[in-house]
């Protein structure tokens, strides 16, 4: 049986990983915060689940488990590490609180990174590791790709995803440890049902009011619309499993309207649209105030 971990999995995209892998045969480490969703986790899916409690911000209590898991199966090694673990803050960056962005990367990246560290001898970041080496698979975003407004420390957060799983990957060559990064679009997930994600009105009193209802409107109708949980589990399950697996990987509904072609447009037509769309027009002026000012 093959040992993998999941981080961040009491809900949404972890948990159709947890319980991808479970069903499969796997035995899975699931990362949750609180022992309600440990017991719960234990409960629906069964004995080849097994929960690690650490929050991925706390580095004692991830060393405390990358610990208690060499103790179980160091001779065994794990598999794959899936760092899902994150979280979603949203806001015009002129007025967001830098508290909130500080947070988002403290989640995003520091903890992504911590992690990895601690459960790198177990994917075979040792001489000799008595095992096969693992793979790491980092779970980004569309938004890694490309920056939407009043989503700017996620996307920022998703960018320096992309950066950094290309640096591990290059580096963890020394050990055939091979990072893949999952990029999906719109996934029905709670993430996005949380107030820090959506949830616009503390920006009510600025200019930005109108044009963030017309933001929520479109993310709750994406989310709504968007792939299951559980199809992506199971692409990354393929994924995990393909012998020479791609570097990156991209899941989105109407993937070529909603990704490959505005990555293909000019950039400043994409920004014509979006301002257009969200209503991100100064009130009395526009180009040609612009333009006097510059030309």
């Amino acid at each position: 049986m093959k040992h993998i971990l999941v981080t961040g999995a009491s809900t949404g995209i972890g948990y159709a990983i947890a319980q991808e892998f479970c069903q499969h045969g796997y035995h899975v480490y699931g990362s949750v915060r609180k022992q309600a969703d440990a017991d719960r986790l234990q409960q629906e899916l069964g004995p080849n689940l097994e929960p690690l409690i650490f929050d991925v911000t706390d580095q004692a209590a991830v060393q405390a488990a990358a610990d208690k898991v060499q103790t179980t199966i160091g001779q065994e090694g794990l598999a794959l590490l899936v760092n899902n673990a994150g979280i979603a803050t949203s806001g015009p960056l002129m007025h967001q609180e830098l508290d909130d962005i500080r947070w988002q990367f403290e989640v995003n990246i520091i903890g992504l990174i911590g992690v990895t560290q601690a459960f790198l001898p177990l994917l075979g970041a040792v001489h000799n590791p008595g095992f096969p080496p693992g793979r790491i698979i980092n779970i980004s975003s569309v938004g890694g790709k490309m920056a939407a407004p009043f989503l700017g420390a996620y996307s920022g957060s998703k960018h320096a995803l992309e950066g950094m799983s290309a640096s591990m990957r290059r580096e963890l060559q020394l050990y055939d440890i091979d990072v893949i990064i999952v990029g999906p679009g719109a996934i029905r997930t709670p993430i996005w049902d949380k107030p820090s994600a959506t949830d616009l009105s503390q920006f009510e009193q600025t200019d930005f009011a109108e044009a963030g209802r017309r933001f929520q409107k479109y993310m709750l109708k994406s989310g709504a619309e968007g792939l299951t949980a559980e199809f992506l589990a199971g692409k990354i399950r393929m994924i995990a499993e393909k012998k020479k697996p791609k570097a990156r990987y991209t899941y989105a509904p109407q993937k070529f309207r909603n990704f490959t072609l505005p990555l293909m447009l000019p950039v400043r037509w994409v920004d014509r649209a979006i301002k257009k769309n969200l209503g991100l027009s100064p009130q009395g002026g526009g180009k040609d105030e612009m333009k006097g000012r510059f030309g």
